[in-house]
């Protein structure tokens, strides 16, 4: 896993040089700079910094060249296919100076062009100077689900891209703006959804995607797309049949990501997808498996529907074999908050960024790589939202005026904070504004925390004039309408693979664990696995059942015989924090500081009265506004590191390199 950073008619070394240090954090073991200036006065110059996890020598360093230094690389991420492609490589005549899966990616390029991407099976982003025709062309890549990330800024003919924003920040003419649209969707989903960011000008490499630039061009292009049979297709193979191969082919998948040179892990927690992983591990090693469980003391628990029991992966891990280790945690989140807002980017206000970021840290004292569930509730139909959408197709049959009196009923309940019945409160309350939609904007609704009224009665009268006619759910709409004669569970997993599981779950968790040098692998998303699962599995397998659904039904028989009746048979829980705990108590002071009518009106994005209602009824208990009000101090926090701050002072201020310089 690796930091990479690029200029492309703009810039120089020293520029290059500051865009690769900010990403120290990314590859602590290593780093590097090549550039070449051309008789045109054009200029391309590629950074990197390694985090080594295979082929620790300095035969790994990078940027990497070819033979006769025609072609050149910046790689991040692992080529899980990289044996067999380098076997098949060696019989056409390349020849390797390195056990790396860089190099094979470098010869696979020499022998296939722009389509080595077809052939890759694994996580990556990179970037490849080719210098064979005379004149430069850069091409760029980004894996299949969007694992690693992949961030560009064009000016003109000038290009720059990176791991990381950060790093474009010190380009020359790239400045620290908000993208009005941006925080549009922002409001609406807690993060911002690909391609876009909350960077005016600064967009991603979407998933699937790869790029050329030559001449001042860029060619943007998808290469892959997960794609699903028609709503009327006929399945053919028994439920058993079908297990029996997805267990075979996951345990494939687990042991292809075991591949490494480095000490390994895993997270652990109560459920089905991080048990199955750490399961497989066990079956494909004779030694003991590192596993991790982060956890909350008690007071933090309560009417938290989203914490995981940790007792049930501490007897998982006994009956294992397995090493682990339970992280009691109780943050300071009022010095984590900013500090972790820096290493995210972009603002994201969903509060499991602090849970991803502890974990990893601990785990880093004993393993660089870490095997993580993400993903499976995606392949499988792992959350509540799609049991929820038949629960309200029944609804719907129910007459219009008894839905209108049930709506307004529950939405009048109270939070119910610091009870028991919180978590059930604000499950209800979810249902109630969405289970009357059409299925497409029901399952919409449900992704978000503000309707379109609630955010217009935020912004200023300005804000509010450029944003009247924006669609925050834009993307969304028309991702459903790429699979619009699937079956509509799979355009729901579809859309979650294509938006959520991208823009937030990967995202968070590359962030978070490069914060601490960590290598985080997905067994999910295996390309092979995850086709195998669109196209084999029937939409009923995946979801059994109406009145109480079985989530992930396929993949629980799968792995029957596996795990104990108890991880098979536990309720989803989720990666979360106890975001209403800290807001009550730990962040009550940060939050009328932050959030305080001459900081909301500084910035003329927000009517600070309309803020100030969300925290004084969450505080009195009529509403539960957790969400919105860490959505408004992650915004805060954003504004002050990227947008006031400017880029060396929050490098000097939040980088680990400079924090272990102070010390």
């Amino acid at each position: 896993m690796c930091g990479i950073a690029g200029l492309a008619n703009c810039g120089d070394r020293e520029v290059l040089g500051r865009m690769t240090h900010v990403q120290a954090h990314r590859g602590p073991d290593d780093s590097g700079l090549w550039e070449r200036k051309f008789a045109d006065g054009s200029y391309v110059g590629l950074g990197s910094r390694r985090l080594a996890i295979l082929d620790l020598s300095a035969d790994g360093h990078m940027p990497m060249c070819n033979h006769d230094r025609s072609v050149w690389i910046t790689y991040n991420g692992e080529i899980y296919n990289f044996t067999e492609l380098r076997r098949e490589l060696q019989s056409k005549g390349h020849v390797f100076v390195s056990n790396t899966d860089t190099e094979v990616v470098l010869h696979l390029y020499e022998e296939e062009g722009s389509d080595c991407v077809q052939k890759l099976n694994g996580m990556f982003a990179f970037a490849i100077c080719d210098l064979r025709s005379g004149r430069p062309e850069l091409f760029l890549a980004r894996d299949h689900f969007g694992v690693k990330p992949f961030y560009y800024a064009q000016v003109g003919r000038k290009l720059a891209f990176a791991s990381e924003v950060k790093a474009l920040l010190h380009v020359p003419h790239i400045e620290a703006e908000v993208d009005l649209e941006s925080l549009h969707q922002y409001l609406t989903f807690l993060w911002v959804p690909d391609p876009k960011t909350m960077f005016r000008g600064i967009h991603k490499l979407p998933a699937g995607h790869c790029a050329t630039f030559c001449d001042g061009e860029l060619r943007i292009r998808q290469y892959w797309d997960l794609s699903f049979p028609r709503a009327d297709a006929e399945y053919s193979r028994s439920e058993p049949d079908l297990a029996d191969e997805l267990r075979e082919r996951f345990q494939q998948s687990v042991r292809a990501q075991m591949v490494s040179d480095v000490p390994i892990g895993a997270f652990l927690s109560a459920g089905l997808d991080s048990s199955s992983i750490v399961a497989m591990m066990r079956k494909s090693t004779a030694q003991p498996v590192r596993t991790y469980t982060i956890t909350f003391p008690q007071k933090y628990r309560v009417g938290e529907t989203t914490l995981d029991d940790p007792q049930v992966p501490a007897r998982l891990a006994r009956q294992l074999g397995c090493d682990n280790q339970q992280i009691v945690v109780e943050p300071d989140v009022a010095e984590l908050l900013p500090r972790l807002t820096w290493h995210m980017d972009e603002p994201t206000a969903d509060p499991a960024i602090i849970t991803a970021y502890l974990v990893c840290r601990e785990a880093r004292k004993q393993a660089t790589v870490m095997l993580s569930g993400v993903g499976g509730d995606e392949l499988f139909a792992g959350y509540r939202k799609h049991a929820a959408h038949r629960w309200a197709n029944a609804y719907r049959r129910t007459p219009a005026f008894l839905r209108a009196a049930i709506e307004s009923g529950v939405n009048a309940l109270p939070g119910l904070r610091g009870t028991a019945m919180k978590g059930r409160v604000r499950m209800a309350k979810k249902m109630a504004r969405s289970a009357s939609l059409v299925p497409q904007d029901r399952f919409i609704r449900n992704c978000t925390y503000l309707d379109d009224a609630q955010k217009m009665s935020l912004y200023t009268a300005e804000v509010r004039d450029q944003l009247r006619s924006s669609d925050a759910a834009a993307r969304h709409h028309s991702t459903f309408d790429a699979v619009r004669d699937a079956d509509f569970l799979n355009q729901m997993l579809y859309l979650d693979t294509k938006i959520f599981m991208t823009s937030l779950n990967l995202n968070y968790n590359d962030k978070m664990s490069m914060a601490s040098s960590v290598e985080v692998r997905v067994p999910f998303l295996d390309r092979e696995l995850a086709e195998f699962a669109a196209w084999n599995i029937p939409p009923e397998l995946k979801l059994k059942g109406f009145f109480a659904p079985t989530t992930k039904h396929i993949f629980r028989q799968a792995m029957r015989n596996v795990l104990p009746a108890e991880v098979l048979q536990q309720p989803k829980a989720g990666f979360a924090a106890p975001v209403d705990y800290w807001l009550a108590n730990d962040l009550g002071e940060m939050v009328d500081d932050l959030l305080s009518e001459t900081n909301i009106r500084k910035r003329g994005l927000f009517r600070s009265e309309a803020v100030r209602r969300f925290v004084d009824e969450h505080r009195a208990g009529a509403e539960d506004w957790s969400m919105p009000i860490w959505q408004f101090l992650t915004l805060e926090h954003w504004m002050r590191i990227f947008l006031d701050a400017g880029a060396q002072r929050m490098t000097e201020e939040f980088s680990p390199t400079s924090e272990a310089a102070r010390a």
